[in-house]
């Protein structure tokens, strides 16, 4: 697994970036529990909560080719974090935020980071969010992540929802739900998952379609190796003239265990509502295509997953 995983880490890492590679455009980095780092641009003003830790996150209307980078680093054991971040986005804004959270936990205690997000998304939006999470370390301490992220729709927005999470974390409860609340509003939201060893993970999916014209998909890809175990709760519901699709497609190996409740919701005549799901493993014929080609079946056995979680 290691070529799969220097690949993923790669692209995992850029999302939870050191105080010396800090991005263009706003950001606020969070170490250990700390505020590191933070900058607003003229658009988008990054403030501290007074109340609670996190942050509040303005962006202007209008607001168009800008980023937002949220990282959080954990480096130390013994870290609980609990952070709460609120988004309000104006109307006609096009902006990629870049979330995440990496933890390197070498010691006997648990890190874990519990990160609650909310997003208020005016009209006319084209919005992508990009969650990534890493664990590694030596250390017997649990690396767990809790993240909750809730997103409120307005008229004719587009929101494209990303998450990863590759192996390295012991614990994962996720929690994310989209409201298409205005008319012609539409949701994607794609999620790529890997446990292996003891780990479990569980996730929760949800697209409420309220507006009229309202279309949402779920996919979900993920692989459960040695004795991890994964739940997943796919949820889509239309309460008005809609359209929406779930996918889910795992696979086990070793003796992983998968649990996948694809769930529609009709509350309107007209909405269409689609799922699907499949668990299995890897076909033997693609092992055996790929060796023949030179690889070995542990290089074949990578490829295959590589792609799979693409």
């Amino acid at each position: 697994m290691s070529t799969l995983l220097s690949e993923l880490e790669k692209h995992m890492l850029e999302a939870v970036a050191d105080l010396h590679d800090i991005p263009a455009g706003a950001y606020n980095i969070r170490r250990n529990g700390e505020g590191a780092a933070r900058q607003s641009t003229e658009h988008i003003q990054i403030n501290p909560k007074t109340d609670k830790p996190g942050i509040d996150i303005i962006v202007a209307p209008g607001t168009k080719n800008e980023s937002i980078h949220i990282p959080v680093i954990i480096t130390e054991a013994g870290v609980e974090d609990l952070v709460y971040n609120d988004f309000v986005i104006g109307d006609d804004c096009d902006v990629l935020i870049v979330a995440g959270c990496g933890i390197h936990n070498d010691g006997g205690e648990k890190s874990q980071h519990n990160g609650i997000h909310s997003f208020q998304i005016g009209k006319n939006c084209r919005i992508k969010y990009v969650e990534k999470h890493y664990g590694e370390g030596k250390g017997t301490g649990g690396r767990i992540l809790n993240p909750v992220t809730h997103f409120d729709v307005g008229e004719n927005s587009y929101v494209e929802v990303e998450t990863v999470q590759i192996s390295g974390v012991d614990s994962t409860d996720r929690d994310t739900k989209v409201r298409l609340n205005g008319d012609n509003s539409q949701a994607l939201v794609t999620e790529r998952l890997l446990t292996d060893g003891v780990q479990a993970a569980i996730s929760q999916l949800d697209i409420e379609l309220y507006g009229k014209g309202t279309t949402g998909r779920i996919i979900s890809r993920s692989v459960a190796r040695d004795h991890s175990h994964q739940e997943f709760n796919m949820r889509v519901a239309g309460h008005n003239d809609c359209w929406a699709h779930i996918q889910c497609d795992s696979i086990i190996m070793e003796h992983g265990c998968v649990r996948a409740i694809p769930e529609c919701d009709a509350m309107h005549p007209d909405c269409q509502l689609i799922h699907e799901a499949a668990i299995g493993k890897i076909a033997g014929e693609q092992i055996i295509k790929l060796m023949s080609l030179g690889l070995t079946s542990e290089e074949a056995e990578e490829a295959i997953l590589a792609g799979f979680l693409k």
